[in-house]
Formats: structure tokens, C-alpha cells, sequence
């Protein structure tokens, strides 16, 4: 429980810090919603890959991606497939196909034992105009302990 605890306050304090003063100069865009595969995680880290849809906000646009998330840290456990759910944040309205390409990085947090509740903070993409913020929500299930360095990656797959 003491450690749950632990997790969250860091996931919540690196997501204030590096929230701060990026959503003082950006809007909400829209959402990004992803499919992943189960995981195991070891030691020092893990790898997933994605299925991701962006969610245009106030449009019926939706644009396809393939992504990989790679966590470098304390990852123990194994967890089936999941949900990830971004708000995303951008300078500007024009959010089309293959904008939200390219790597994000910051920190993640991760915790199940049978159903699970992961927090990520992420800033990158396309010359690091686009902000997936302020904390993911994660679940999945399985047993997971895990404090990392999150690198994501995306790719275009389309338009759906």
C-alpha cells in the first residue's frame, strides 16, 4: 500500500512539473486511445507495441497509428493487453494525419495486482509541439510493479 502511494505522488509530481508550462501555451486537441500488447516486465525495463487513435476534438477525424512503448527502470511483473488514454495537448488546431508521429518521452508509473492503474507523462512528437498530458490512465491486468522511463514511439497508419 505504502508503495502504491509512493508511485502515484511521483507520477502526479513529474506530470505538475512538466505540465506547468506546457498547457500555459497549448490547448486541448483531442485524445489519443491505445490498444496494448500483454507485457512482461524485467528488472530493468519492458516492451509493448501499440495500436493508437487519435480523437480529434470536435470532429468526427479519427488518424490510425502503430506505436512502442519501451520502459527503462523497475518493471516487475507480466500483464495481459490494456488501455491507454491520453488528453492531448498541441499549440495549435491543426492537428491532421501523421501530426502526432514521432517520440515522447518522460516517466511512468504502474502498479496491478489482478486489475491495474498506470500514470504516464509524455511530451514529444512532431518538433515537440504536441503534449500527451497531464496523466494517462492505464489498465490492465496482472501483477506489475514498476517506476520508468518511458519512451514512446508513433508511427502514421492511417486514416479511419
Amino acid at each position: 500500500m505504502q508503495t502504491r502511494r509512493l508511485l502515484y505522488a511521483l507520477c502526479v509530481s513529474v506530470g505538475i512539473v512538466l505540465a506547468t508550462p506546457a498547457q500555459s501555451e497549448m490547448f486541448r486537441a483531442g485524445r489519443l486511445l491505445c490498444s496494448t500488447s500483454p507485457r512482461i516486465g524485467f528488472l530493468v525495463g519492458s516492451t509493448q507495441s501499440l495500436r493508437c487513435v487519435f480523437y480529434r476534438r470536435a470532429s468526427s477525424d479519427r488518424y490510425i497509428y502503430a506505436g512502442r512503448i519501451r520502459r527503462v527502470g523497475l518493471d516487475l511483473g507480466v500483464t495481459g493487453s490494456g488501455v491507454l488514454s491520453w488528453a492531448v495537448f498541441a499549440r495549435n488546431s491543426r492537428i491532421g494525419p501523421g501530426t502526432m508521429r514521432g517520440s515522447y518521452v518522460g516517466a511512468s508509473g504502474n502498479v496491478a495486482l489482478g486489475p491495474g492503474f498506470g500514470a504516464n507523462v509524455l511530451i514529444g512528437g512532431s518538433r515537440r509541439s504536441v503534449v500527451l498530458q497531464p496523466l494517462s490512465t492505464e489498465r490492465a491486468i496482472g501483477i506489475n510493479l514498476a517506476a520508468t522511463v518511458t519512451h514512446l514511439t508513433l508511427g502514421e497508419r492511417g486514416r479511419r
